[in-house]
């Protein structure tokens, strides 16, 4: 009894086991299975969110329990400001930059000295190297010398802006064609509505208006009206001061600091530390009485400070501007 109670005891232990190993493999298979579907489902999304980051990531894919296959994803960085490799050109203002400032405008400026072999390196402020940069081009190319980057100075570097793009010229006007206080026109010079407006803040009551840019002058009335408005040519420096000034003085006929010109009909409003600047008739010179452009040329900037006029604006402005009449520089 013992024996076959034991026997068959050990029997169903036996079965009873073996069974049990049965069905522990069947849960470690399952568990097992589980576990891999798991890691391909982890290993898919984690693919597909790291597609829209920037960050490097190493996918896996389990296409069978002995190849693995792994990737590495380069990021693509933002781009932060400007293109560095855009070569587009810049310019600045018509007007000059001074130590102490900084900006786009400075920027532009160093760009070019760098590119000129003049300057090492970009800061967007006007500093000390900036200012000996400028002397040393100015030095070498025989500008006047200030340190300061005005007209002349940026057309060396390329980056001064296309003048004739704001000159105004208007068609010549009709043989005999008079202003409206009866002084005849040059071919540079229009009157009433067929003269291009006043520039904005350019003042009021009877006066000058002389633009710096478009290199033209207005005669204006007491009601701001337009008399007479024509080209000139101005400064290639920076000596014409904008502002609002007066004619101080005025001459017949004068010659230029250097006396090497004669200046008709001299209407000065402007004093600077080597002589006056003022509206003229283009100058001739004392040598061989030739003149030193001619009018079809006003509208370009030539002179070394003053304005020079065409002989019948030089006329007009001689009657109309007496001392005292304001000047207002743009």
């Amino acid at each position: 009894m013992a024996r076959n109670a034991y026997g068959a005891t050990l029997r169903v232990s036996i079965t009873r086991k073996t069974l049990m190993n049965s069905n522990a493999t069947r849960k470690q298979l399952l568990l097992l299975a589980v576990i891999v579907v798991s890691g391909v489902f982890y290993v898919g999304v984690g693919a597909v969110r790291n597609d829209n980051t920037s960050a490097p990531t190493t996918s896996v894919a389990a296409t069978s329990t002995t190849a693995v296959v792994v990737t590495t994803t380069t990021p693509v960085l933002d781009l932060i400001g400007e293109d560095p490799a855009s070569s587009e050109p810049c310019t600045i203002p018509m007007k000059a930059l001074r130590p102490g400032t900084s900006g786009k405008n400075v920027l532009c400026l160093q760009q070019a000295l760098v590119k000129n072999n003049y300057l090492e390196k970009v800061t967007g402020t006007y500093d000390v190297a900036t200012q000996v940069a400028v002397t040393a081009l100015q030095t070498k190319k025989d500008l006047f010398v200030d340190g300061i980057a005005g007209r002349e100075t940026a057309l060396a570097l390329g980056i001064w802006p296309d003048e004739n793009l704001l000159v105004v010229r208007t068609p010549p006007p009709a043989q005999g064609a008079k202003d409206s206080l009866g002084f005849l026109l040059s071919s540079v010079a229009s009157t009433g509505a067929s003269a291009p407006a006043l520039p904005a803040n350019s003042g009021s009551g009877r006066r000058l208006v002389f633009e710096r840019a478009g290199q033209r002058v207005w005669a204006v009335d007491k009601n701001n009206e337009i008399i007479r408005s024509w080209l000139v040519s101005g400064s290639k420096y920076n000596n014409e001061t904008p502002g609002t000034h007066q004619v101080y003085s005025r001459s017949e006929i004068t010659t230029a600091w250097n006396g090497r010109a004669f200046l008709k009909k001299m209407v000065r409003w402007l004093k600077t530390a080597i002589g006056a600047i003022g509206f003229h008739q283009i100058p001739v010179h004392r040598s061989d009485n030739t003149v030193y452009q001619t009018e079809a040329e006003l509208g370009t900037r030539l002179s070394g400070g003053c304005q020079r006029q065409a002989k019948l604006d030089a006329d007009f402005l001689w009657s109309f501007a007496k001392i005292g009449t304001p000047v207002v520089v743009l």
